[in-house]
């Protein structure tokens, strides 16, 4: 999969979930978590969202070639997401539904950013 894409992809995921997240925290608390949301909750799902919205929007790449930024940052947020969504299924005992494919979905990005992460961080040496 080339770089661009792969980013683009990555991107839209996180700006849709944190879209997802600041309309409806309470729904992606419950299909991911299988949980409910205190009011704090709530507050801090929405931050996520936003911040997860602002992740994708700074790493969308426009015309020109793909930073080198972007790509790490979705490395390393992919790679951190995969494990601890897997710790909240395996040692936290949550079990929402949709928790293992969000996962799956983030080690298989993380594993797709290993080779242009790590292209791109050579080359700047």
């Amino acid at each position: 999969m080339k770089t661009k894409m792969l980013v683009t992809l990555s991107a839209a995921i996180e700006a849709a979930t944190g879209i997802a997240l600041v309309a409806v925290p309470e729904l992606v608390a419950r299909v991911l978590l299988a949980a409910e949301l205190t009011p704090s909750g709530t507050a801090v799902a929405r931050l996520t969202g936003i911040a997860l919205l602002s992740l994708g929007v700074a790493c969308r790449p426009g015309a020109e070639e793909v930073s080198t930024a972007a790509t790490r940052a979705l490395f390393v947020y992919n790679l951190l997401a995969a494990l601890y969504l897997a710790y909240l299924r395996v040692g936290a005992g949550f079990d929402g539904f949709l928790l293992w494919p969000a996962a799956a979905l983030h080690a298989v990005l993380a594993l797709l950013f290993i080779r242009p992460t790590f292209a791109t961080t050579r080359s700047a040496m």
